[in-house]
């Protein structure tokens, strides 16, 4: 059975969605509470490299990051962070957007869609 990474194209199009979300965060209004958060935590140096290492694990590919960090857990990654449910929509939306961009389309788009959607939701730390 195929992962997601390879659904949708393998790893340079994982790359190529982490750059874009990025691009999108730095840029968009619905990205700059997201901003925010990163630079009162440990600011956007490794949160490319980091993602993409996570987003390959998550997408059932090679998991650089549990290789570097010993795991994969979410609230561990984020327990620092406040998150309130509004960063998580604008974190969705955000995605949304760069999902779109980088051409993830049908049954893997879907698959990924209702992942992230499960995982922002469980991040909410904040009323």
């Amino acid at each position: 059975m195929a992962s997601v990474v390879d659904d949708i194209g393998g790893e340079p199009v994982v790359r190529a969605l982490v750059e874009r979300f990025y691009d999108i965060i730095e840029t968009a209004p619905e990205g700059a509470r997201i901003l925010d958060l990163h630079f009162q935590g440990h600011g956007l140096s490794h949160v490319r490299v980091e993602q993409f290492e996570f987003l390959s694990g998550f997408f059932g590919g090679r998991r650089y990051y549990a290789e570097r960090h010993g795991h994969m857990n979410l609230r561990e990654i984020h327990a620092h962070v406040p998150i309130h449910l509004q960063d998580a929509e604008d974190w969705l939306a955000c995605m949304a957007r760069a999902l779109d961009d980088v051409g993830i389309h049908g049954p893997a788009r879907e698959k990924i869609g209702l992942a992230f959607d499960r995982a922002a939701r469980m991040l909410v730390n904040r009323d």
